[in-house]
Protein backbone atom coordinates (compact mmCIF):
# COMPACT_ATOMS: atom_id res chain seq x y z
CA UNK A 1 0.00 0.00 0.00
CA UNK A 2 2.87 2.38 0.85
CA UNK A 3 4.34 1.96 -2.62
CA UNK A 4 0.98 2.70 -4.21
CA UNK A 5 0.53 5.90 -2.16
CA UNK A 6 3.99 7.13 -3.11
CA UNK A 7 3.36 6.45 -6.81
CA UNK A 8 0.52 8.97 -7.13
CA UNK A 9 0.58 12.73 -6.51
CA UNK A 10 -0.21 13.91 -3.00
CA UNK A 11 -3.30 15.93 -2.14
CA UNK A 12 -2.65 19.16 -0.26
CA UNK A 13 -5.58 20.85 1.49
CA UNK A 14 -4.92 24.58 1.96
CA UNK A 15 -5.97 26.68 4.94
CA UNK A 16 -6.98 30.32 4.38
CA UNK A 17 -3.91 31.72 6.13
CA UNK A 18 -1.59 30.10 3.57
CA UNK A 19 -3.28 32.07 0.78
CA UNK A 20 -3.26 35.31 2.78
CA UNK A 21 0.47 34.75 3.33
CA UNK A 22 1.32 33.97 -0.32
CA UNK A 23 -1.19 34.36 -3.14
CA UNK A 24 1.17 32.49 -5.52
CA UNK A 25 1.09 29.37 -3.33
CA UNK A 26 -0.72 27.31 -6.02
CA UNK A 27 2.51 27.04 -8.03
CA UNK A 28 4.61 25.82 -5.09
CA UNK A 29 3.42 22.21 -4.82
CA UNK A 30 5.07 20.75 -7.96
CA UNK A 31 3.10 17.90 -9.58
CA UNK A 32 0.85 17.38 -6.54
CA UNK A 33 -2.84 18.26 -6.45
CA UNK A 34 -4.45 20.96 -4.30
CA UNK A 35 -7.87 20.89 -2.67
CA UNK A 36 -9.55 24.05 -1.46
CA UNK A 37 -12.42 23.72 1.07
CA UNK A 38 -15.41 25.93 0.21
CA UNK A 39 -14.97 27.45 3.69
CA UNK A 40 -11.68 28.94 2.52
CA UNK A 41 -13.45 30.78 -0.30
CA UNK A 42 -15.99 32.06 2.23
CA UNK A 43 -13.22 33.38 4.44
CA UNK A 44 -11.39 34.98 1.50
CA UNK A 45 -14.60 36.84 0.67
CA UNK A 46 -14.11 38.84 3.89
CA UNK A 47 -10.70 40.04 2.71
CA UNK A 48 -11.55 41.22 -0.82
CA UNK A 49 -11.88 44.86 0.18
CA UNK A 50 -9.08 46.78 1.85
CA UNK A 51 -5.61 48.17 1.21
CA UNK A 52 -3.66 45.80 3.43
CA UNK A 53 -1.31 43.11 2.18
CA UNK A 54 -3.70 40.31 3.12
CA UNK A 55 -6.45 41.99 1.08
CA UNK A 56 -4.11 42.12 -1.91
CA UNK A 57 -3.31 38.41 -1.53
CA UNK A 58 -7.02 37.53 -1.28
CA UNK A 59 -7.88 39.43 -4.47
CA UNK A 60 -4.85 38.15 -6.36
CA UNK A 61 -5.56 34.52 -5.44
CA UNK A 62 -9.25 34.72 -6.35
CA UNK A 63 -8.41 36.26 -9.73
CA UNK A 64 -5.85 33.53 -10.43
CA UNK A 65 -8.26 30.79 -9.40
CA UNK A 66 -11.02 32.25 -11.57
CA UNK A 67 -8.71 32.25 -14.61
CA UNK A 68 -7.63 28.65 -13.99
CA UNK A 69 -11.11 27.21 -13.56
CA UNK A 70 -12.86 28.76 -16.57
CA UNK A 71 -16.66 28.60 -16.80
CA UNK A 72 -17.19 25.31 -14.95
CA UNK A 73 -14.88 23.28 -12.69
CA UNK A 74 -15.02 19.50 -13.20
CA UNK A 75 -14.82 17.15 -10.18
CA UNK A 76 -11.16 16.35 -10.91
CA UNK A 77 -10.40 20.06 -10.77
CA UNK A 78 -8.55 22.39 -13.13
CA UNK A 79 -4.93 22.17 -14.23
CA UNK A 80 -2.68 24.69 -12.51
CA UNK A 81 -0.14 24.58 -15.32
CA UNK A 82 2.42 22.44 -17.16
CA UNK A 83 4.29 20.04 -14.81
CA UNK A 84 1.92 21.13 -12.01
CA UNK A 85 -1.09 19.33 -10.53
CA UNK A 86 -4.80 20.15 -10.44
CA UNK A 87 -6.82 22.29 -8.07
CA UNK A 88 -10.35 21.47 -6.94
CA UNK A 89 -12.86 23.01 -4.54
CA UNK A 90 -14.21 20.78 -1.78
CA UNK A 91 -17.91 21.32 -1.17
CA UNK A 92 -19.03 21.18 2.43
CA UNK A 93 -19.54 17.73 3.94
CA UNK A 94 -21.70 17.05 7.03
CA UNK A 95 -19.63 17.43 10.18
CA UNK A 96 -18.26 14.06 11.26
CA UNK A 97 -19.87 12.82 14.51
CA UNK A 98 -16.43 12.37 16.10
CA UNK A 99 -15.56 16.02 15.36
CA UNK A 100 -18.91 17.21 16.71
CA UNK A 101 -18.34 15.24 19.90
CA UNK A 102 -14.79 16.42 20.60
CA UNK A 103 -14.68 20.00 19.29
CA UNK A 104 -16.58 22.70 21.14
CA UNK A 105 -17.52 25.11 18.36
CA UNK A 106 -18.54 24.99 14.71
CA UNK A 107 -15.76 27.27 13.45
CA UNK A 108 -14.22 27.83 10.03
CA UNK A 109 -11.07 25.96 11.12
CA UNK A 110 -13.13 22.94 12.15
CA UNK A 111 -14.99 22.93 8.82
CA UNK A 112 -11.66 23.00 6.96
CA UNK A 113 -10.46 20.11 9.13
CA UNK A 114 -13.71 18.21 8.44
CA UNK A 115 -13.25 18.70 4.66
CA UNK A 116 -9.68 17.38 4.83
CA UNK A 117 -10.73 14.34 6.87
CA UNK A 118 -13.61 13.62 4.45
CA UNK A 119 -11.16 13.80 1.53
CA UNK A 120 -8.79 11.45 3.35
CA UNK A 121 -11.61 8.93 3.81
CA UNK A 122 -12.79 9.29 0.19
CA UNK A 123 -9.31 8.76 -1.33
CA UNK A 124 -7.48 6.24 0.89
CA UNK A 125 -4.91 5.47 -1.82
CA UNK A 126 -3.56 9.03 -1.80
CA UNK A 127 -1.69 10.91 0.89
CA UNK A 128 -3.82 13.85 2.05
CA UNK A 129 -1.92 16.61 3.89
CA UNK A 130 -3.35 19.74 5.50
CA UNK A 131 -1.21 22.86 4.94
CA UNK A 132 -1.76 25.60 7.52
CA UNK A 133 0.23 28.31 9.24
CA UNK A 134 -1.98 27.88 12.30
CA UNK A 135 -0.08 25.57 14.66
CA UNK A 136 -3.23 24.86 16.69
CA UNK A 137 -5.14 23.62 13.64
CA UNK A 138 -2.15 21.48 12.66
CA UNK A 139 -2.15 19.88 16.11
CA UNK A 140 -5.89 19.13 15.90
CA UNK A 141 -5.38 17.53 12.48
CA UNK A 142 -2.57 15.34 13.79
CA UNK A 143 -4.77 14.29 16.72
CA UNK A 144 -7.25 12.94 14.15
CA UNK A 145 -4.38 11.13 12.34
CA UNK A 146 -4.36 13.58 9.45
CA UNK A 147 -0.83 14.68 8.37
CA UNK A 148 -0.42 18.46 8.72
CA UNK A 149 2.46 20.75 7.77
CA UNK A 150 3.40 24.40 7.84
CA UNK A 151 3.85 26.27 4.54
CA UNK A 152 7.62 25.93 4.09
CA UNK A 153 8.22 27.48 0.66
CA UNK A 154 9.67 30.77 1.92
CA UNK A 155 11.33 29.38 5.05
CA UNK A 156 15.10 29.25 5.45
CA UNK A 157 16.64 25.94 6.51
CA UNK A 158 18.02 27.18 9.83
CA UNK A 159 18.29 30.50 11.65
CA UNK A 160 21.65 29.46 13.15
CA UNK A 161 23.14 29.06 9.67
CA UNK A 162 21.77 32.41 8.45
CA UNK A 163 24.39 34.78 7.01
CA UNK A 164 25.68 37.12 9.73
CA UNK A 165 27.66 39.52 7.54
CA UNK A 166 30.74 39.25 9.74
CA UNK A 167 33.60 36.78 10.13
CA UNK A 168 36.54 36.73 12.53
CA UNK A 169 39.89 35.41 11.25
CA UNK A 170 42.64 34.83 13.80
CA UNK A 171 46.38 34.13 13.74
CA UNK A 172 47.11 36.19 10.65
CA UNK A 173 50.65 37.56 10.13
CA UNK A 174 51.22 40.79 12.05
CA UNK A 175 52.78 42.40 8.97
CA UNK A 176 49.53 41.79 7.08
CA UNK A 177 47.49 43.57 9.75
CA UNK A 178 49.94 46.50 9.62
CA UNK A 179 49.38 46.92 5.87
CA UNK A 180 45.76 47.94 6.49
CA UNK A 181 46.99 50.92 8.53
CA UNK A 182 49.21 52.14 5.72
CA UNK A 183 48.00 54.23 2.77
CA UNK A 184 45.69 53.40 0.97
CA UNK A 185 44.41 51.07 3.72
CA UNK A 186 43.64 48.11 1.50
CA UNK A 187 45.12 44.69 0.76
CA UNK A 188 44.66 42.41 -2.24
CA UNK A 189 42.51 39.36 -1.47
CA UNK A 190 45.10 37.18 -3.16
CA UNK A 191 47.50 38.09 -0.32
CA UNK A 192 45.14 36.61 2.31
CA UNK A 193 44.71 32.90 1.46
CA UNK A 194 43.25 32.34 4.95
CA UNK A 195 39.99 34.00 3.78
CA UNK A 196 37.76 31.47 2.07
CA UNK A 197 35.17 32.64 -0.45
CA UNK A 198 34.68 36.26 0.66
CA UNK A 199 31.40 37.65 -0.69
CA UNK A 200 30.24 41.14 -1.64
CA UNK A 201 30.27 43.63 1.26
CA UNK A 202 31.21 40.94 3.78
CA UNK A 203 32.95 42.25 6.92
CA UNK A 204 35.96 40.75 8.66
CA UNK A 205 37.68 41.15 12.02
CA UNK A 206 41.30 40.23 11.29
CA UNK A 207 43.45 39.41 14.34
CA UNK A 208 47.03 38.68 15.31
CA UNK A 209 47.42 38.63 19.07
CA UNK A 210 46.75 42.17 20.28
CA UNK A 211 46.70 43.52 16.72
CA UNK A 212 43.41 43.69 14.82
CA UNK A 213 41.79 45.40 11.86
CA UNK A 214 38.16 45.88 10.84
CA UNK A 215 37.88 45.42 7.08
CA UNK A 216 35.27 44.95 4.39
CA UNK A 217 35.21 43.73 0.81
CA UNK A 218 33.49 46.62 -1.05
CA UNK A 219 31.13 45.10 -3.60
CA UNK A 220 32.98 42.74 -5.94
CA UNK A 221 36.32 44.47 -5.36
CA UNK A 222 39.47 42.29 -5.38
CA UNK A 223 40.64 44.21 -2.28
CA UNK A 224 39.77 44.32 1.40
CA UNK A 225 39.49 47.86 2.76
CA UNK A 226 39.96 48.93 6.37
CA UNK A 227 36.96 50.50 8.10
CA UNK A 228 37.72 53.31 10.53
CA UNK A 229 35.46 53.64 13.57
CA UNK A 230 32.75 55.87 12.08
CA UNK A 231 30.29 58.25 13.70
CA UNK A 232 27.13 59.92 12.42
CA UNK A 233 25.18 62.87 13.82
CA UNK A 234 26.84 62.52 17.23
CA UNK A 235 26.37 58.74 17.46
CA UNK A 236 29.61 56.72 17.54
CA UNK A 237 29.93 52.97 16.96
CA UNK A 238 30.65 51.15 20.24
CA UNK A 239 31.79 47.77 18.89
CA UNK A 240 33.01 46.11 15.71
CA UNK A 241 29.55 45.12 14.43
CA UNK A 242 28.20 48.63 14.95
CA UNK A 243 31.21 49.99 13.05
CA UNK A 244 30.43 47.66 10.15
CA UNK A 245 26.77 48.68 10.22
CA UNK A 246 27.54 52.41 10.33
CA UNK A 247 30.01 52.06 7.45
CA UNK A 248 27.41 50.30 5.27
CA UNK A 249 24.73 52.84 6.20
CA UNK A 250 26.97 55.75 5.17
CA UNK A 251 28.19 54.09 1.94
CA UNK A 252 26.20 55.52 -0.97
CA UNK A 253 27.10 52.57 -3.23
CA UNK A 254 25.13 50.20 -0.98
CA UNK A 255 21.41 50.66 -1.68
CA UNK A 256 19.97 47.98 0.62
CA UNK A 257 21.06 47.30 4.21
CA UNK A 258 19.62 44.83 6.70
CA UNK A 259 20.56 44.97 10.37
CA UNK A 260 19.51 42.30 12.85
CA UNK A 261 20.22 41.98 16.54
CA UNK A 262 18.67 41.61 19.96
CA UNK A 263 16.97 44.39 21.90
CA UNK A 264 19.27 47.33 22.62
CA UNK A 265 21.97 46.40 20.12
CA UNK A 266 21.59 49.77 18.35
CA UNK A 267 19.83 48.78 15.13
CA UNK A 268 17.35 51.66 14.93
CA UNK A 269 19.48 54.43 16.39
CA UNK A 270 22.38 53.68 14.00
CA UNK A 271 20.01 53.81 11.01
CA UNK A 272 18.42 57.07 12.18
CA UNK A 273 21.78 58.71 12.88
CA UNK A 274 23.11 57.69 9.45
CA UNK A 275 19.99 59.07 7.78
CA UNK A 276 20.37 62.40 9.56
CA UNK A 277 24.08 62.51 8.69
CA UNK A 278 23.32 61.93 4.98
CA UNK A 279 20.20 64.14 4.90
CA UNK A 280 21.59 66.51 2.24
CA UNK A 281 22.05 63.64 -0.22
CA UNK A 282 18.37 62.62 -0.06
CA UNK A 283 15.10 64.36 -0.73
CA UNK A 284 13.52 62.85 2.39
CA UNK A 285 14.19 60.56 5.35
CA UNK A 286 11.26 58.20 5.74
CA UNK A 287 10.77 56.15 8.92
CA UNK A 288 8.25 53.35 9.27
CA UNK A 289 7.42 50.16 11.11
CA UNK A 290 4.64 47.55 10.92
CA UNK A 291 1.63 48.33 13.11
CA UNK A 292 1.79 45.00 14.95
CA UNK A 293 1.41 45.48 18.74
CA UNK A 294 3.15 43.34 21.35
CA UNK A 295 1.86 39.74 21.32
CA UNK A 296 -0.45 40.80 18.45
CA UNK A 297 -2.92 42.27 20.98
CA UNK A 298 -4.55 45.23 19.34
CA UNK A 299 -5.39 48.32 21.36
CA UNK A 300 -8.74 48.64 19.58
CA UNK A 301 -10.13 51.87 18.16
CA UNK A 302 -8.17 54.95 19.17
CA UNK A 303 -9.40 58.55 19.11
CA UNK A 304 -8.05 61.27 16.83
CA UNK A 305 -6.81 61.52 13.26
CA UNK A 306 -4.49 59.07 11.52
CA UNK A 307 -1.43 60.64 13.17
CA UNK A 308 -2.89 60.24 16.68
CA UNK A 309 -3.94 56.66 15.96
CA UNK A 310 -0.42 55.72 14.83
CA UNK A 311 1.47 57.45 17.66
CA UNK A 312 1.46 54.38 19.99
CA UNK A 313 3.01 52.25 17.23
CA UNK A 314 5.55 54.86 16.11
CA UNK A 315 6.63 56.01 19.59
CA UNK A 316 9.82 53.87 19.53
CA UNK A 317 11.04 55.90 16.54
CA UNK A 318 10.40 59.16 18.41
CA UNK A 319 12.24 57.68 21.41
CA UNK A 320 15.33 57.06 19.28
CA UNK A 321 15.17 60.59 17.87
CA UNK A 322 15.11 61.88 21.47
CA UNK A 323 18.24 59.85 22.27
CA UNK A 324 20.03 61.36 19.26
CA UNK A 325 19.00 64.83 20.45
CA UNK A 326 20.44 64.08 23.90
CA UNK A 327 23.67 62.67 22.48
CA UNK A 328 24.10 65.93 20.59
CA UNK A 329 23.33 67.97 23.71
CA UNK A 330 20.07 69.29 22.26
CA UNK A 331 20.73 72.78 20.93
CA UNK A 332 21.42 73.23 17.23
CA UNK A 333 21.22 69.51 16.35
CA UNK A 334 17.90 69.19 18.15
CA UNK A 335 16.61 72.21 16.23
CA UNK A 336 17.68 70.59 12.94
CA UNK A 337 15.70 67.44 13.75
CA UNK A 338 12.62 69.48 14.62
CA UNK A 339 13.03 71.56 11.47
CA UNK A 340 13.24 68.39 9.37
CA UNK A 341 10.06 67.10 11.02
CA UNK A 342 8.25 70.41 10.48
CA UNK A 343 9.25 70.55 6.80
CA UNK A 344 8.39 66.84 6.34
CA UNK A 345 11.97 66.17 5.26
CA UNK A 346 11.93 63.66 8.12
CA UNK A 347 8.63 61.80 8.10
CA UNK A 348 7.28 58.92 10.16
CA UNK A 349 4.65 57.03 8.18
CA UNK A 350 2.72 53.74 8.36
CA UNK A 351 3.66 50.95 5.97
CA UNK A 352 0.00 50.38 5.11
CA UNK A 353 0.13 53.23 2.56
CA UNK A 354 3.37 52.27 0.82
CA UNK A 355 1.79 50.28 -2.05
CA UNK A 356 1.67 52.27 -5.28
CA UNK A 357 4.24 54.84 -4.20
CA UNK A 358 7.53 55.48 -6.00
CA UNK A 359 10.26 56.65 -3.63
CA UNK A 360 12.85 58.84 -5.35
CA UNK A 361 16.04 59.86 -3.46
CA UNK A 362 14.63 58.68 -0.14
CA UNK A 363 16.55 57.29 2.85
CA UNK A 364 13.91 54.76 3.92
CA UNK A 365 14.19 53.05 7.33
CA UNK A 366 11.82 50.18 8.15
CA UNK A 367 12.01 49.20 11.81
CA UNK A 368 10.78 45.86 13.26
CA UNK A 369 10.93 44.33 9.78
CA UNK A 370 10.78 40.81 11.26
CA UNK A 371 7.01 41.32 11.53
CA UNK A 372 6.68 41.60 7.74
CA UNK A 373 5.91 38.75 5.35
CA UNK A 374 8.22 37.99 2.39
CA UNK A 375 5.67 39.53 0.04
CA UNK A 376 5.46 42.73 2.12
CA UNK A 377 9.26 42.98 2.03
CA UNK A 378 9.19 42.62 -1.75
CA UNK A 379 6.48 45.31 -2.00
CA UNK A 380 8.59 47.74 0.03
CA UNK A 381 11.83 47.22 -1.89
CA UNK A 382 10.14 47.45 -5.28
CA UNK A 383 8.96 50.97 -4.33
CA UNK A 384 12.56 52.23 -4.48
CA UNK A 385 13.29 54.74 -7.22
CA UNK A 386 16.54 56.28 -8.41
CA UNK A 387 18.84 57.35 -5.59
CA UNK A 388 16.82 55.63 -2.83
CA UNK A 389 18.44 53.66 -0.02
CA UNK A 390 16.43 51.17 2.07
CA UNK A 391 17.37 49.98 5.56
CA UNK A 392 15.47 47.20 7.29
CA UNK A 393 16.12 46.46 10.95
CA UNK A 394 14.72 43.86 13.32
CA UNK A 395 15.22 40.98 15.74
CA UNK A 396 14.32 37.76 13.94
CA UNK A 397 13.83 35.97 17.26
CA UNK A 398 11.30 38.48 18.61
CA UNK A 399 8.20 38.23 16.42
CA UNK A 400 4.67 39.43 17.23
CA UNK A 401 2.99 38.37 13.97
CA UNK A 402 0.70 35.35 14.54
CA UNK A 403 1.71 33.42 11.38
CA UNK A 404 5.43 34.22 11.14
CA UNK A 405 8.42 32.73 12.91
CA UNK A 406 12.19 33.18 12.91
CA UNK A 407 12.54 31.08 9.73
CA UNK A 408 9.60 32.37 7.67
CA UNK A 409 9.48 36.13 8.31
CA UNK A 410 10.28 38.58 5.53
CA UNK A 411 13.55 39.84 7.03
CA UNK A 412 15.04 36.34 7.26
CA UNK A 413 13.79 35.58 3.74
CA UNK A 414 15.42 38.75 2.38
CA UNK A 415 18.79 38.10 4.03
CA UNK A 416 18.85 34.56 2.65
CA UNK A 417 18.01 35.69 -0.90
CA UNK A 418 20.21 38.81 -1.20
CA UNK A 419 23.57 37.31 -0.16
CA UNK A 420 26.50 38.34 -2.43
CA UNK A 421 24.66 41.16 -4.23
CA UNK A 422 27.07 44.10 -4.77
CA UNK A 423 24.54 46.75 -3.62
CA UNK A 424 23.45 44.82 -0.51
CA UNK A 425 25.01 44.57 2.95
CA UNK A 426 23.92 42.73 6.08
CA UNK A 427 25.20 43.00 9.64
CA UNK A 428 24.09 41.02 12.67
CA UNK A 429 24.68 42.98 15.89
CA UNK A 430 25.59 40.65 18.75
CA UNK A 431 25.94 42.84 21.84
CA UNK A 432 23.29 44.95 23.56
CA UNK A 433 24.55 48.49 24.21
CA UNK A 434 21.33 49.83 25.77
CA UNK A 435 22.24 49.02 29.36
CA UNK A 436 23.66 46.28 31.56
CA UNK A 437 20.11 45.33 32.58
CA UNK A 438 18.91 45.08 28.94
CA UNK A 439 21.91 42.87 28.08
CA UNK A 440 21.17 40.62 31.07
CA UNK A 441 17.50 40.31 30.13
CA UNK A 442 18.31 39.48 26.50
CA UNK A 443 20.69 36.73 27.54
CA UNK A 444 18.79 35.13 30.41
CA UNK A 445 15.06 35.67 29.82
Amino acid sequence: MAERRDAVPKLFVLDTNVILHDSSCLTQFEENDIALPITVLEELDQFKKGSGDIHFHAREFLRSLDELTGDVMCPEGASIGPTLGNIRVLLGEPMKPRLKELLISDSADHRILNSALSLQAAEPDRQVILISKDSNLRLKAKAFELPAQDYHTDKVASVDSLYSGTRTVCDLPGALIDRFYETPGEVDLADIPELSNPISNENFVLKNGSKSALVRRPGMSPFLTRIPKPSAFGITARNAEQAFAMSALLDDSIKLVTITGKAGSGKTILALAAGLECRKEYRQILLSRPTVPLSNRDLGFLPGDISAKLDPYMQPLFDNLSVIRQENGGGESGDKIQELLDRQKLEITPLAYIRGRSLQRVFFIVDEAQNLTPHEIKTIITRSGEGTKIILTGDIRQIDHPYLDSRSNGLTYLINRMIDQPIYAHISLQKSERSELAELASDLL
